[in-house]
C-alpha cells in the first residue's frame, strides 16, 4: 500500500480536485444540462413542456428514482440526430477534463432513442466520435458501456444487443440501469450470457434502491465484473464479507443517493463504513446536470460530511483506476500520475 503523507485539512480539497481520477459511473444522458437540452430543442424544433431553463431545472426535485427517471427520458426527448450525440458528450468531457477525470466509462441508454425512431448508428457514432476527441484534444481515455432498460423486457435487451452488434468494436461493455425495485438481475440472465459470450465487459445497477438480495443475483447469475452503486449491501454481512474478499469493485454515487433519498443527508451516507470494511468503492457521479455536482464536486462534498481523510482520497482515486476497464500499461501510467500528485502535495505542504 502506498503510504499517503498527512496532507493538512485546509489544502485536502485542493488535493481531491488535483489528483488524477476515472469515472466508471456516469450516464451520458444524465450528464444533459438544462441548458443544452434547450439549445438543441430549438436546433431540432423540438417543443418542451417547459418555458425555460430556470423552470426546468426547477423540477428537479425527485421523491425517489422514478421521479427522476421520467424528467430523465424528457430532456432526453432533444436528442435525435448524430451530431446531438457528440454535443452532449463533448460537454461532459470538457468537465470530467476540469475534473482531472483520466478515463471515462460513459454508460448510454440506446432503448431510449430507437424507441422514438432514431438510428442505432447516430446514437453509437455520435458518442464514439466524441470519445475519439477526448483522447486526442482532452487526454482522456474513453469508451462506451451499451445499458438494457431494466423495466422493458429481456427479449428487447436481446434485440438491442443484436441491433448494435454493426457497431460492436465502438463499445466495451453492457450494463443494466433504470427501474430497479421490481426488476431483479435474473430477469436478464439470457442477455448477460450472450454479451459475455461476445466478450464483453458486463456490470450492473444493484443495491441501489433494491435489496441486498439484488446484488447476489448481479454476482452469481449475471457474473457482473462490477456493482453499480451497491450501498444496501451494509444490510447483509456475510455480502460485505464476500464483496471484501473479491474485491468488487463498487461504482457509489453520493450526491445521486443524496438527491433521490436513499440517504437522509451526505452525513448519514456508509462509504466510509464500506471503505473501512474494506470493501473496493469508488466515487461517481451518476447523472450529474440532475444530481447536483459532477465527479469533483461528488468528492468534496462527501469528503466534507464524512470527515475522510488523504489516505482514504488515494484509496477511492486509487480503486478507480484499478476498476476500470483500460489496459494495465494505462492502469500503471495513471497510478504512477496519482502517486506524484500526492507527494507533490506532501513535499509542498
Amino acid at each position: 500500500m502506498f503510504k499517503v503523507h498527512a496532507v493538512s485539512h485546509s489544502r485536502l480539497p485542493e488535493l481531491l480536485r488535483a489528483m488524477p481520477k476515472a469515472e466508471l459511473h456516469i450516464h451520458i444522458e444524465g450528464s444533459l444540462e438544462p441548458e443544452l437540452i434547450f439549445a438543441l430543442a430549438q436546433r431540432n424544433g423540438v417543443q418542451l413542456p417547459y418555458a425555460d431553463v430556470a423552470a426546468l431545472r426547477s423540477a428537479y426535485a425527485f421523491s425517489n428514482l422514478q421521479s427522476f427517471l421520467d424528467l430523465y427520458y424528457a430532456g432526453a426527448s432533444v436528442l435525435l440526430h448524430e451530431q446531438d450525440f457528440y454535443d452532449m458528450a463533448w460537454a461532459y468531457f470538457e468537465k470530467a477534463a476540469n475534473d482531472h477525470v483520466v478515463r471515462a466509462e460513459l454508460f448510454f441508454d440506446p432503448q431510449t432513442h430507437t424507441a422514438r425512431g432514431v438510428p442505432m448508428g447516430a446514437v453509437i457514432q455520435g458518442l464514439h466520435r466524441a470519445c475519439c476527441d477526448a483522447q486526442t484534444q482532452l487526454g482522456i481515455s474513453a469508451d462506451l458501456i451499451l445499458c438494457f432498460l431494466r423495466h422493458l423486457s429481456e427479449d428487447e435487451a436481446l434485440a438491442t444487443l443484436e441491433e448494435a452488434m454493426p457497431w460492436r468494436e465502438h463499445f466495451i461493455g453492457v450494463g443494466l440501469d433504470s427501474s430497479e425495485v421490481g426488476h431483479p438481475p435474473e430477469k436478464f440472465t439470457r442477455v448477460f450470457a450472450r454479451a459475455r459470450e461476445l466478450g464483453l465487459h458486463v456490470v450492473a445497477h444493484a443495491g441501489e434502491e433494491g435489496p441486498p438480495a439484488y446484488i447476489w443475483s448481479a454476482l452469481d447469475v449475471l457474473k457482473v465484473e462490477r456493482i453499480d452503486h451497491g450501498v444496501q449491501a451494509i444490510h447483509d454481512a456475510a455480502l460485505m464479507k464476500r464483496l471484501a474478499e473479491e474485491q468488487m469493485p463498487l461504482t457509489v454515487c453520493p450526491l445521486s443517493n443524496l438527491k433521490l433519498c436513499v440517504f437522509k443527508s451526505l452525513a448519514d451516507h456508509n462509504l466510509g463504513q464500506m471503505l473501512d470494511a474494506g470493501l473496493r468503492v469508488t466515487i461517481n457521479s451518476d447523472d450529474p446536470a440532475y444530481f447536483g455536482g459532477y465527479l469533483n464536486e461528488n468528492f468534496l462534498q462527501t469528503f466534507a460530511a464524512l470527515h475522510l481523510n488523504a489516505q482514504q482520497a488515494y484509496k477511492l482515486a486509487a480503486n478507480s483506476i484499478e476498476a476500470s476497464f483500460a489496459n494495465e500499461a494505462q492502469k500503471y501510467q495513471w497510478m504512477h500520475q496519482l502517486k506524484q500528485c500526492f507527494q507533490g502535495f506532501a513535499e509542498s505542504d
